[in-house]
């Protein structure tokens, strides 16, 4: 063997070329999810806020608009969300002691509860298209007052929840991605920098619904 070969131990199977130590490659990697975390914040923030200058322009037709609003799926969604952030914690602190059974558990179940988050937005989504509350031309609206006005709240409305449903399901494509390199012993207690990148991607998502439950649901809702 040329004296110029080096061979990485294994615990360090993860480290790139360019990277000195593992540590220096999880505080760049860090960066940069932070970086892509704030350009995110930017995305999402647009959308708050025209949702604030149309709410602040129509409040009372926005406010008649809560009461088709499915507080329940709603209420359950926040619930699995916050329960799967908690999850994906578990799964970092897994990966963090190297405990590859516990790790894998705790990303499937985080997986799971991003499922059934998406599978009640479906639900919900199809209420809106049984009730004629999809904005264009097939739209309907009990209080003909409020018609176009109430169309702009359902378009931010599946706006804001729509790109968080995409969001949601990138994540669960990452959440397979970690599921299945974890099962090829991939990550130890030395390199788990994917585990805790997806983490923070998966509580800012789950930090944004947060915030659209009681924008979106709450206010206005009097039954």
């Amino acid at each position: 063997m040329a004296d110029s070969e080096v061979i990485l131990a294994p615990q360090e199977a993860g480290l790139q070329h360019h990277f000195d130590d593992s540590a220096q490659q999880l505080e760049s990697s860090t960066l940069g999810m932070w970086v892509f975390l704030v350009t995110e914040v930017m995305f999402f923030g647009g959308m708050f806020g025209a949702y604030t200058v149309y709410r602040n322009m129509y409040p009372e037709a926005f406010a008649s608009t809560s009461q088709f609003m499915n507080v329940t799926i709603g209420a359950i969604n926040t619930s699995v969300l916050i329960f799967s952030s908690f999850t994906m914690v578990l799964a970092v602190r897994s990966a963090q002691l190297g405990q590859k059974k516990a790790l894998i558990a705790f990303l499937v179940l985080t997986l799971i509860l991003g499922c059934v988050f998406l599978s009640l937005k479906y639900v919900e989504y199809h209420e809106k298209w049984v009730d004629h509350h999809i904005p264009g031309p097939g739209f309907q609206y009990a209080d003909s007052r409020y018609t176009h006005q109430a169309q702009i709240l359902f378009y931010l409305y599946f706006a804001m929840t729509g790109m968080h449903a995409i969001h949601m399901i990138v994540g669960a494509g990452l959440l397979t991605t970690l599921i299945v390199m974890a099962a090829r012993n991939r990550f130890s207690s030395r390199w788990y920098t994917p585990v805790e990148m997806i983490g923070l991607y998966w509580h800012f998502v789950d930090i944004v619904w947060i915030f659209l439950f009681p924008l979106l649901y709450l206010i206005g809702h009097t039954k």
